[in-house]
């Protein structure tokens, strides 16, 4: 084969790889010019509250595949979610918050108050916006950078002091209440609200018990509760532990008779399989809509949960964050609108997307969400829920929840 050959060959090689090559360097280029918008997803899916983190997680991922795939994503945008397992473990949750900042997220969501108390001092000194989906008064108390989805424990148990009283309560004078609460943000919420107001409703607060999440038995709590006499049990927690205490109550004897109350991390499909027949009659505080009702968003969060986590179908707590989902995309949206795609930081989101919503519709899924001065709980409404027939049966109305004035150093 003469140089002449060899050139012409090696011509054709050339132009063969140039024109396999720039196509493969454009889409490399296009790609690195999308612009997307980061959020970052605290979320406790293993763990000893996985039967709570599980159900969230999936809830809100599959929310926010139904955002970009089927609407587009957020002003032409797709939502990018970044998400860790915190493993409910609070050295894990501050390692994440890190990490979310680092990689540019511009605001932050997690499951429960518990992992917000771990990552709320690290994101409110740097103006890290994010919101807990289930909260407590301490973490939007004084309001800084982090905000309540939805009313937070102290208003469960404000709001159900007030249904137990004005349609349970028979008796004459004040009625004893003894709280058995976790040993973390989830009982302490509920305590901070009793502290603050059982004197001025008339409730005469017995004990104060606590437990960890891991308990096997409350036998001997329940005994020295047992003794007060009290006419309700109230608990804050979350549903394995709740199991727990209501089957230890009924062993002992205490239940039926004694009024039990549930905040409402502990009111789910998961505490009526856990406890069974023996958290028949037992009530609650949910602040979200139950599968079925009819509200617009539940054909299309129906159709997900389904396809994607029928075992979460149910459960509550999936509704939560599919709603979650919504707002997240709300925030990102009306701060996109307001300061444009090339100007959003995470403070900038703060500004222009938490503090500019104004009587979002989460579908109807549960209270409309409006950002308050001086209040950074998003939704102000729960409702009183009963397990009757081994069902989770709404059985009051939408009850607002008034902000209550905390004083916390």
């Amino acid at each position: 084969m003469n140089w002449r050959k060899l050139l012409k060959i090696a011509g054709i090689v050339s132009l063969a790889l140039m024109i396999t090559i720039i196509p493969l360097l454009s889409a490399g280029c296009t790609s690195a010019e999308e612009k997307t918008l980061k959020a970052g997803f605290s979320i406790c899916y293993t763990g000893v509250a996985a039967e709570k983190g599980r159900p969230m997680g999936n809830g809100k991922l599959d929310c926010i595949k139904y955002i970009n795939e089927e609407l587009g994503g957020v002003a032409g945008y797709q939502i990018e979610v970044i998400w860790r397992d915190n493993q409910y473990d609070a050295s894990k949750a501050a390692t994440i918050i890190n990490e979310l900042m680092d990689k540019g997220c511009l605001l932050f969501t997690t499951n429960s108050s518990a992992m917000m108390t771990a990552s709320a001092e690290i994101a409110n000194r740097a103006e890290f916006p994010g919101f807990a989906v289930f909260s407590a008064p301490a973490l939007t108390n004084p309001p800084q950078h982090i905000y309540a989805q939805m009313p937070d424990y102290g208003d469960d148990w404000a709001a159900f002091a007030n249904y137990y009283l004005e349609n349970i309560w028979q008796g004459e004078g004040e009625p004893k209440m003894a709280m058995h609460l976790l040993n973390n943000s989830t009982g302490y919420g509920a305590r901070d609200a009793a502290v603050l107001l059982a004197d001025e409703l008339g409730i005469d607060i017995v004990a104060m018990e606590e437990h960890t999440t891991t308990t096997i038995s409350e036998i001997e709590s329940l005994t020295r509760i047992n003794a007060l006499n009290p006419d309700i049990i109230y608990i804050s927690s979350t549903p394995q532990p709740t199991s727990i205490i209501i089957k230890d109550a009924v062993d002992l004897g205490m239940y039926p008779g004694v009024t039990i109350g549930l905040g409402h991390a502990s009111i789910t499909s998961e505490l009526i399989e856990f406890a069974g027949a023996d958290a028949e009659g037992v009530y609650g505080v949910y602040p979200t809509v139950k599968w079925g009702d009819d509200v617009p968003a539940m054909a299309k969060m129906t159709e997900y949960c389904q396809e994607y986590h029928p075992d979460d179908y149910g459960n509550m707590d999936y509704i939560t964050s599919w709603a979650e989902g919504l707002i997240v995309a709300e925030i990102l949206r009306l701060a996109v609108e307001n300061v444009g795609i090339d100007n959003l930081t995470p403070q900038a989101v703060e500004e222009y997307g938490f503090k500019k919503l104004d009587n979002f519709n989460v579908g109807g899924l549960h209270g409309p969400v409006s950002y308050t001065p001086g209040d950074n709980r998003l939704s102000k409404a729960v409702r009183v829920f009963q397990i009757q027939d081994g069902e989770i049966v709404p059985i009051s109305g939408w009850v607002d929840a008034p902000l209550i004035p905390y004083e916390f150093d």
